[in-house]
């Protein structure tokens, strides 16, 4: 365990809480920046080149998410909606109100309108917040099924719970978000969405015994922290997440690092524009790739399974190379043995990358490893090509094989999360499907 005791943890998570929420009251959230609202008309279903598992999308929570699942005495502590005088809802989390902003669900929308202005949910497409509604979003977009993070109000791995002034309040709705991941969002339509929980960050120990009994109820994935320190928990690199991180393996739950989950995303100068930063996304994965290596996760724990989202994989060629010169310098002062073996093979077994937009590590599939990618669509972001992802994915992949094209668009990550393939019926009307 580490040696950071839990009153220490909790006064950190306490500190960084605040700086969070200062970050929510700029006025640029105010409801006097909101613009104008254009929904755009519902696309054509686009031709079905290839189904697709997405590994990495989102969606937005329902009013009730909580305060229907909280203990009746939690409900007016538990994260809960307010609305303003014009009928725009604010997230009440610890007392504090955060906006839902346009970026929870861009697609859809004009680009010119993608801004941070709060937004009502009749703004957004009925897919954004609707599982049923989805449903149609993704058969327009040839993606059988999804994998769906938090929104944007809650983070990516739990953190805003963690941060909660009343633990027992925060455990509360962390489970309840986690109920009505599998017992509204998936059961929707099991066989079209993949169970994916947050973890418990402030007890490695309750983490676990939640890995387990979640895993009996059919979650197959955890949604954790790239870089734990950078909220203001033990290192990775402590021992201190062992719990949580052997209940994974004897699992099989997928531990899932999203971009962002430190809470931070790399900007190399404070006033760097937004672009610089959409630019160095996969940066982030690099850094937890080649950390979570290195902590040795995946030489004490072997069968445990890493997916990098939203990170691509377009550096893994780079960063395998620079593994191999790490280990021929073993035997100089280093914490790498010749026991803990050889970190390119273990970046292959244990680590998996969800891709959008990015044809080198197509072109490359060699030494990422063609049994290693999955794509995503991420939507309702706008990162989301959304309604265009069989064109994206078409012209990105149909320089592959047929059989590795079906590998990185569903059957990877139905061997990763242990999912239905797509329907037979549906994979032979495709053009790869037909193709033999």
């Amino acid at each position: 365990m580490s040696e950071t005791s839990g009153s220490e943890t909790g006064s950190i998570m306490q500190r960084r809480r605040g700086n969070e929420h200062a970050v929510a009251h700029d006025p640029t959230f105010s409801s006097t920046t909101r613009g104008a609202v254009t929904l755009l008309p519902t696309p054509e279903k686009s031709p079905l080149w290839c189904p697709v598992i997405s590994v990495d999308d989102h969606a937005l929570e329902p009013y009730d998410t909580f305060t229907r699942r909280v203990p009746a005495a939690m409900r007016d502590e538990a994260p809960h909606v307010v609305e303003d005088e014009e009928g725009v809802p604010y997230w009440v989390i610890d007392g504090v109100r955060e906006p839902v902003i346009v970026t929870n669900g861009s697609v859809g929308r004009p680009k010119e309108e993608w801004t941070h202005a709060p937004a009502k949910y009749d703004e957004f497409r009925d897919g954004v917040h609707s599982a049923t509604a989805r449903l149609l979003d993704m058969d327009i977009d040839g993606t059988w099924a999804s994998l769906c993070f938090p929104s944007l109000v809650f983070g990516f791995a739990g953190k805003v719970f963690a941060w909660m002034g009343d633990h027992d309040v925060a455990l509360a709705s962390l489970t309840a978000w986690n109920d009505w991941m599998i017992e509204e969002w998936c059961a929707a339509a099991p066989d079209r969405y993949i169970p994916c929980q947050l973890a418990w960050l402030l007890d490695p120990e309750i983490a676990a015994a939640h890995i387990r009994r979640n895993a009996a109820r059919g979650f197959k994935a955890v949604s954790f922290s790239e870089n734990p320190e950078g909220l203001g928990l033990p290192s990775i690199h402590t021992g201190y997440w062992d719990p949580f991180l052997a209940a994974c393996e004897e699992t099989g739950t997928v531990i899932n690092l999203h971009v962002g989950s430190s809470g931070n995303v790399n900007r190399p100068s404070s006033d760097s524009p937004r672009e610089a930063v959409i630019a160095l996304f996969p940066v982030n994965g690099m850094f937890a790739a080649v950390d979570w290596l290195f902590a040795k996760i995946p030489v004490r724990f072997p069968d445990i399974r890493i997916c990098l989202s939203e990170a691509g994989a377009s550096w893994v060629p780079m960063i395998t190379e620079r593994l191999g010169r790490a280990y021929r310098q073993i035997g100089s002062p280093m914490n790498w043995t010749r026991a803990d073996g050889d970190p390119t093979e273990i970046l292959r077994r244990n680590f998996r990358y969800a891709s959008l937009e990015d044809p080198s590590a197509f072109r490359l599939l060699d030494v990422v490893g063609e049994d290693n990618v999955m794509v995503e669509a991420d939507y309702p972001h706008p990162d989301s090509v959304w309604p265009d992802t069989q064109e994206l994915i078409r012209g990105e992949l149909n320089q592959l094989p047929n059989t590795a094209i079906r590998k990185l668009c569903y059957a990877n990550a139905a061997a990763l999360y242990r999912h239905p393939l797509p329907p037979a019926d549906l994979i032979a009307k495709s053009t790869i499907g037909s193709a033999g």
